[in-house]
């Protein structure tokens, strides 16, 4: 679909699909190549989440497993709950369990161990400044402060990338500001997106000293693994950001000693120049930066959304001024015609 397509992307074919189909000229709808007439009279709800999840109708016994699974997992840890009974008497039910969902994903039982008390704010500080006294537990220097703001700033918006996009799509329901900044957060979540500063600096840290960096490298593409921090699905030269970064990671870690850091990540960037044509990206400097700060790496994405707040934040009040629901089409490649058969006859 060309750049004419409609506002909204109506029309625009985003992906592919196995899952369903909707003609609707014709009023048709199918889940996995069963018309939902054919399943609408003969299927139970856990049948057709069964039959979506897995690309087929259940036996019996796959079914009773199934429903005894989904039943196992159906109540709410109690933390969940009595947080929801703190919830404002005025709170609308999708608010509520916009909260519930996020509660359940804190307390999920494989969820690492979060028992340290936060500081509380200061708010005779700037947003950076009051940042690093919260996370290092004194005040940082001011060339720490200056960094981390800038790196902010770096972050602050970039076009359409999957977590901004994920808000407008959220706002342009008429949904509010926390509900399309959280789906924002939760884009940003994986490592193709805000996850790769962190990623990037666990594999300086696996390569360990610069003279690891050519084998270790050679061991990778081999492998066909991919290397974080390098390539974009914008940029086919340098990120722009990275030039800046680049110069701060040089700076810090000479400051803070940890100049090897610096060295394999330049050896990483000249091979991956030279070799793969692919250079660095944001996040792959900024991985650096934040470890000469002496930012635990676990904070390294949040600090992305911090940064990338206000860019969310703008584009659901641009989409808000200027609405029309996003709703693209999705190219149907699954099976069709098929016939509903009797349980005991699977």
């Amino acid at each position: 679909m060309t750049a004419a397509a409609g506002k909204g992307l109506e029309g625009v074919v985003a992906s592919q699909t196995s899952l369903s189909f909707i003609d609707g000229l014709k009023g048709i709808l199918v889940y996995r190549g069963y018309n939902i007439h054919e399943l609408a009279p003969n299927v139970s709800f856990p049948e057709s989440v069964f039959l979506l999840w897995n690309g087929r109708l259940p036996r019996r016994t796959e079914l009773d497993e199934f429903e005894s699974a989904l039943a196992a997992q159906r109540a709410l840890d109690p933390r969940t709950v009595e947080g929801l009974k703190g919830l404002p008497a005025e709170t609308v039910p999708m608010s509520a369990l916009r909260t519930g969902v996020s509660l359940e994903g804190v307390y999920d039982p494989d969820a690492e161990d979060n028992s340290l008390e936060p500081l509380e704010p200061d708010p005779t500080l700037s947003l950076s400044a009051d940042f690093v006294r919260m996370a290092n537990g004194e005040p940082g220097t001011e060339e720490a402060v200056e960094a981390l703001d800038r790196t902010l700033l770096l972050y602050l918006d970039h076009g359409f990338n999957a977590s901004t996009f994920a808000c407008r799509v959220i706002a342009a329901t008429l949904g509010d500001m926390h509900s399309a900044v959280t789906g924002g957060v939760g884009a940003l979540k994986g490592e193709l997106h805000g996850g790769a500063n962190a990623r990037a600096m666990h594999t300086l840290i696996e390569i360990g000293d610069p003279e690891n960096v050519g084998p270790w490298l050679d061991r990778a593409f081999a492998e066909k693994r991919k290397i974080m921090g390098f390539g974009h699905r914008v940029y086919k030269t340098e990120d722009p950001r990275a030039t800046h970064l680049r110069e701060m990671s040089r700076v810090l870690t000479q400051q803070a000693g940890l100049e090897k850091f610096y060295e394999m990540s330049r050896k990483l960037e000249d091979r991956m120049i030279s070799e793969k044509g692919i250079n660095p990206n944001v996040d792959f400097y900024c991985a650096t930066v934040y470890y000469a700060l002496g930012i635990p790496i676990d904070l390294y994405t949040p600090l992305f959304a911090m940064g990338r707040m206000g860019g969310w934040t703008a584009h659901v009040m641009e989409q808000h001024a200027d609405n029309r629901l996003i709703r693209p089409r999705a190219e149907y490649v699954g099976e069709m015609d098929l016939r509903w058969v009797p349980m005991d006859q699977r």
